[in-house]
């Protein structure tokens, strides 16, 4: 489960790690008395998905009218199908240089893995395919940690000296301690930034949490009153389900197959309604997950895109099966099954009579058809 921005600031914050002063707001009056006390402040959209700098989630008001005006733009839009209904207001840094840290799993070597890099501001990913020189990367040891004089070596290779060194070496032993300490996929500063008075500040933050193991982090997400009243539902279910306003109704396996869904479906002129994940335990779960979206009265046409791996298809057909035979989809549904099971999975459901695809673009253009 990915935290907001604000809420890994405080985790951060809490631990040991600078941030910068900030408030969060949940409307444009407020945004006025935050900006006044801040000044000179910027204004970030506080939403579940990357990349909002570039799709202009970021502001930088000249002064108290313009970040009024701002906020109320932002408030009214959304950035990749999610409404943007918090800000986070923050006193802005003098920026002398940015920096890169991260932890998170290497998939292959089953290890934790540290990252750090001279360049900040920017994906890593861009960062190691043009400055593969930059990035300083260091499998750890779970049961031995990173000790001190590791985190020492690693920052000092970008190019740290003196106080800030040390500065920078503590930043990300804690991070490092973060990542354990909250069942964390990754955790990422990007960018941290050295101040010109050598001060190192996390500019923004990202946290990730194994869901399956938010049962040992109740103070994690509390906040339930910005939930709608479906994703309560969801979230009791152990469900991962966030509204976004259009008529498709999308489930799938997997966070990454889910946003490659919402963004095949508005390439070929779709709005999806949702974001729904079945994926680890919960993929068992797809029967109820039908029905959680379909609750939903915008909903003109159920999508379910599913990839077997870990999750086999046959078992989430299964839970589909249900669905319909107990008349709870009752709404065009379409599906696309690839994958572990999928033969087994695409047969049990045709045989149903359910429209069921093997190529997610077919697909989605037949869901955009019927929807429109």
């Amino acid at each position: 489960m990915r935290l907001y921005e604000y809420e890994a600031k405080e985790i951060f914050r809490n631990n040991g790690i600078p941030v910068p002063e900030g408030k969060l707001v949940l409307n444009a009056e407020e945004v006025i008395k935050a900006y006044n006390t801040l000044a000179p402040a910027i204004i970030k959209s506080q939403v579940l998905v990357g990349g909002r700098g570039k799709a202009g989630g970021i502001k930088f008001p000249e002064n108290e009218a313009e970040a009024k005006k701002l906020a109320e733009e932002l408030l009214s839009s959304e950035i990749k199908g999610y409404k943007i209904r918090k800000l986070l207001i923050e006193k802005k840094l003098n920026i002398k240089k940015e920096l890169y840290f991260g932890v998170t799993i290497d998939k292959i070597k089953g290890e934790i893995v540290v990252i750090v890099s001279s360049k900040g501001g920017v994906d890593i990913e861009e960062v190691a395919k043009k400055f593969p020189n930059e990035i300083i990367k260091r499998n750890v040891d779970i049961y031995e940690g990173l000790p001190f004089y590791e985190a020492m070596d690693m920052v000092r290779k970008i190019g740290l000296r003196g106080d800030t060194l040390k500065k920078g070496a503590s930043v990300l032993s804690k991070l490092y301690n973060i990542f354990t300490k909250y069942d964390a996929e990754i955790t990422e500063i990007n960018p941290l930034v050295v101040t010109d008075n050598g001060d190192i500040v996390a500019a923004d933050a990202k946290l990730n949490v194994d869901s399956e193991a938010l049962y040992r982090h109740p103070e994690i997400r509390k906040e339930d009153e910005f939930l709608t009243e479906l994703e309560k539902e969801a979230r009791a279910n152990s469900l991962g389900y966030v509204e976004i306003g259009g008529n498709i109704g999308v489930i799938g396996n997997g966070a990454g197959l889910n946003m490659t869904t919402l963004d095949i479906l508005r390439y070929f002129g779709g709005t999806p309604s949702n974001f729904l994940e079945v994926s680890g335990r919960t993929y068992m779960l797809a029967e109820k997950a039908v029905e959680i979206v379909l609750k939903n009265p915008n909903v003109k046409v159920l999508f379910g895109n599913f990839f077997g791996s870990a999750a086999r298809c046959d078992v989430i057909a299964e839970g589909l099966a249900e669905a319909f035979k107990k008349g709870k989809i009752k709404k065009p549904f379409i599906v696309s099954m690839r994958g572990m099971g999928a033969k087994e999975g695409r047969k049990l459901l045709r045989d149903l009579g359910i429209e069921v695809y093997e190529n997610d673009e077919e697909a989605a253009k037949r869901v955009v058809e019927l929807a429109r």
